[in-house]
């Protein structure tokens, strides 16, 4: 199988930026990229452009150069990004392209997202009256997994204070705010047991790939990073992944567990080669249970890896160095390739301030959209 290299990482930092359109902010961030791969837009031979707000995101070839080459979007819910990073990895594996690239970008507008009837089949009152689908699952999917593995509602709002932290020394993060844990729990509640500041928000902002075939990756840059694993998986049961497969009402995984299984099987490795992991952080509550759902530590064990510190940029597996979803919002095409474009600093050592002690050999990236897909993705040195 032909190896494949990320040679160029770029960020448009995710925040508010007016009138400023999506597709300058994809341009932005795939010529960043670009940059970072010492390369242009005319080399690259295949692109994958991931959105949930643009409805032809393949138009950011008016701001990079009309080339003729194919461009095509992707939209898996918040596993868009991983998403658009396989098909890139694969178009390469599969002699499709030398070069392609991956770009993710969204604009939304303020406040929860609201139930969308094409992608879940709701009607478009159910967010209109309040009734917003993303804050009440993930709400009632922690509240009874704390019930069952003796979480802690101190440990939610430590898990917030980390990513808080974490995108206070990160200079494109958007909630660069450090919060105590009185702070987070003393914040309104927004659907028990998750307050305010448990939750990320949806904002604005883009992030690109460049990748290639390995055998060329020195030509672009000479600390190349290596795809070892992209993996998607889907639900096997259920109209809506209402809660996790260690709760009673699931009978086979989530696809979570399934794609990071697949991930772990291709990249030849278990959770504990693993050195640093971004994991889909949509509220605190996302964050603990997939540390489990991913292989990192059993159902439970969450409470006491967060009061060791065990998470923290120094502890044993630091998780969303960056600050997540949850410092950074979440522009839902740019989301999980920002994961990426954090471990890729990570393990060549360009993180600044965040960066993880040791140097990092192996990455992970983990992303969860409803109604029920998983990405998953293994990279290293």
């Amino acid at each position: 199988m032909t190896d494949v290299a990320i040679v160029g990482v770029g960020l448009h930092p995710f925040g508010r930026y007016g009138d400023k359109l999506c597709l300058q902010m994809g341009a932005e961030a795939a010529q960043s990229a670009l940059a970072d791969a010492n390369t242009d837009w005319s080399r690259v031979r295949s692109a994958y452009v991931g959105s949930y707000e643009v409805s032809n995101p393949d138009a950011v070839v008016g701001w990079l150069g009309l080339t003729g080459i194919p461009v095509r979007g992707v939209f898996n819910g918040c596993a868009t990004g991983g998403t658009s990073l396989q098909m890139a990895a694969a178009a390469i594996r599969h002699g499709e392209a030398d070069v392609a690239m991956a770009i993710g970008m969204d604009k939304h507008p303020r406040g929860a997202f609201a139930a969308d009837p094409s992608v879940v089949g709701l009607p478009s009152w159910y967010g209109r009256t309040g009734m917003f689908l993303t804050t009440h699952f993930f709400g009632t999917k922690i509240q009874r997994y704390m019930h069952l593995h003796g979480i802690s509602n101190e440990t939610l709002a430590k898990v917030a204070v980390k990513s808080f932290g974490n995108g206070a020394i990160n200079p494109a993060a958007w909630r660069r705010k450090q919060l105590t844990v009185e702070e987070v729990l003393a914040s309104e509640v927004v659907n028990y047991p998750l307050t305010r500041y448990m939750y990320c928000g949806p904002d604005e902002g883009a992030a690109a790939l460049v990748l290639c075939r390995a055998d060329l990756a020195k030509e672009f840059t000479d600390t190349p990073i290596y795809v070892r694993a992209a993996e998607l998986r889907s639900r096997q049961e259920g109209a809506f992944e209402v809660q996790s497969p260690s709760l009673p009402l699931h009978s086979v995984p989530s696809p979570t567990v399934d794609a990071s299984r697949a991930a772990y099987e291709v990249a030849g490795i278990g959770p504990e080669d693993v050195d640093v992991a971004q994991l889909q952080d949509t509220d605190a509550g996302s964050e603990i249970i997939h540390m489990a759902e991913n292989g990192f530590c059993a159902d439970g064990e969450q409470e006491k890896w967060i009061a060791d510190g065990r998470t923290e940029i120094t502890g044993k597996l630091p998780v969303n160095t960056d600050g997540g979803l949850i410092a950074n919002g979440e522009p839902i095409g740019a989301s999980g390739l920002r994961q990426v474009y954090e471990i890729v600093l990570q393990l060549q050592g360009r993180a600044g301030e965040r960066q993880v002690p040791n140097q990092p050999r192996v990455g992970y990236t983990h992303l969860y959209g409803a109604p029920g897909a998983s990405a998953v993705s293994i990279l290293s040195r």
